[in-house]
């Protein structure tokens, strides 16, 4: 496509989008990227499907899980097992990164305790799926 019809795709886009934009820590970025492209939907629409789900929702009440079925149970186990990964991988970041001074610290102490409680459950839950 010629520079013309791109200049005309952004002047139609200006105004009738808002452009939104935010910070992602990087592997949550990368992680939404891969998720997306295997889905075969662009990021924009997902974020977009996000957007319409928040303001569709309820503001007081909590959907509840619907885990009715076996397969939605395995995909349940299998974003539960995601998010305890993407945790446990922040919470050893932490630790890697803590100055030697604070080795000794309660808060390191009690990240050293969740990391080593987040890979038991890591392993409980792969078993498990």
């Amino acid at each position: 496509m010629g520079a013309a019809s791109n200049e005309a795709k952004r002047r139609w886009n200006a105004d009738n989008y808002t452009q939104v934009k935010f910070w992602a820590p990087p592997e949550t970025a990368a992680a939404f990227k891969a998720k997306c492209i295997a889905e075969g939907v662009s990021m924009a629409s997902a974020v977009i499907g996000f957007m319409k789900d928040k303001i569709d929702a309820p503001a007081t009440a909590k959907q509840p899980l619907d885990i009715t079925s076996r397969r939605k149970r395995r995909k349940a186990v299998e974003i539960l097992v995601s998010m305890v990964a993407a945790i446990l991988e922040a919470e050893q970041r932490y630790i890697d990164r803590a100055p030697e001074n604070l080795r000794g610290a309660s808060a390191y102490e009690v990240a050293e305790e969740t990391v080593s409680a987040l890979e038991e459950a890591l392993e409980a839950l792969k078993v498990a799926y």
